[in-house]
């Protein structure tokens, strides 16, 4: 486990490893952003894992405004964490899934990059770049036995979201076809399929899990 909150990441990791006392869970801090950081992570892995089998890339970050509003500094961090810690993670550990002949995968996308919303131009610009950029990777390490895909979810009920006003989420909720905004579980839910080898012929895709936002077309009732 790699998070950049140290506190909450060893508490989940030691409640983890008395969940499963026959599993090792280890937590690393790390800064997505950062190469040096991620490289210590890398480091800490190998030397306590035999092997890479899969990798979730799951760090974001949300800025509003349209683009004339957003100063230079907001869109560098959200570039940053968004896009580059791809960039950045992959870079560190794919030689080792390259060298073992297998590895999967799975960045956390964005609804929000396969279509546009208002007052989201920057995290619009970085899920974008995060839906093309799967297809590249799988296409390239395709042949080394490894899977790229993306989870692209939709409104998520996670901690940031819940900081919105009640009457925003409740609002949310009813946007949704199905009554309800998705689940943190439904995400994780996704991802051990993608990881798993029942999804052993699925790359360089964006997996929709959106509880029915961004299937409207915006034509009224007939």
């Amino acid at each position: 486990m790699a998070d950049f909150d140290e506190k909450n990441g060893s508490k989940v990791a030691t409640e983890l490893q008395k969940e499963f006392p026959k599993v090792k869970v280890l937590f690393q801090k790390v800064d997505v952003s950062d190469e040096n950081s991620v490289q210590t992570l890398a480091d800490a892995v190998l030397e306590n894992f035999d092997s890479v089998d899969n990798i979730i890339n799951n760090a974001g970050v949300f800025a509003k405004g349209a683009l004339h509003e957003l100063d230079s500094k907001t869109w560098d961090r959200v570039m940053a964490i968004d896009v580059k810690s791809i960039f950045l993670m992959t870079k560190a550990f794919v030689p080792t899934m390259i060298k073992q002949g297998h590895g999967v995968i799975t960045n956390i996308a964005s609804v929000s990059g396969l279509m546009g919303d208002y007052n989201m131009a920057v995290y619009n610009a970085a899920k974008g770049a995060v839906v093309n950029l799967v297809k590249s990777m799988a296409l390239d390490y395709g042949k080394y036995g490894i899977r790229v895909n993306n989870i692209a979810p939709g409104p998520t009920n996670t901690a940031m979201f819940q900081r919105n006003p009640k009457e925003v989420i409740q609002k949310f909720n009813e946007a949704s076809p199905l009554g309800h905004i998705v689940q943190p579980e439904d995400i994780a839910n996704m991802a051990y399929f993608l990881a798993s080898d029942q999804a052993k012929s699925i790359t360089g895709q964006n997996v929709q899990v959106t509880a029915g936002f961004g299937i409207y077309s915006g034509q009224p009732v007939q």
